[in-house]
């Protein structure tokens, strides 16, 4: 038992803490689902054209290969909400975003993919800079 429990005092998460744990395992939960659309692709469950780690051009390969392990990574890290999971979650959406933004002929273009990025940075940066408010009231 605590000191603090000892005393009956007790520490109650505020409601930008529950909000940001539900944000961060909610991107949790995407990114394990992107992981493993990743390694479907590289495993070949589907017929079709490139959809197999050995047919795939280099350019796919060299990119498929980090995010289907990255991915699910960034997606531990955000569920236990580690410092390091928003990083791994930075690197993977930054990939993504030079893939399908910048070489869109080789890659596609998925720009709900890139918005959806875009406004889980925002959200991010907002829930941080709300936590950066609330500890200089604090003090």
């Amino acid at each position: 038992m605590t000191k603090e429990e000892a005393a009956g005092l007790t520490v109650r998460p505020s409601s930008l803490d529950f909000a940001s744990e539900l944000f961060l395992r909610a991107v949790a939960i995407s990114c394990l689902v992107l992981g493993i659309a990743y390694w479907v692709r590289l495993l070949g469950f589907f017929d079709g054209p490139q959809w197999r780690f050995d047919l795939m051009p280099v350019y796919w390969q060299a990119t498929a290969v980090p995010l289907a392990v990255l991915f699910p990574f960034a997606a531990v890290g955000l569920w236990a909400l580690a410092s390091w999971g928003p990083v791994v979650w930075f690197l993977c959406a930054s990939m993504e975003a030079v893939m399908y933004a910048g070489f869109p002929h080789l890659y596609g273009a998925r720009p709900w993919l890139l918005i959806l990025h875009g406004l889980v940075a925002v959200l991010y940066i907002a829930l941080r800079a709300a936590f950066a408010l609330r500890s200089r009231k604090a003090h």
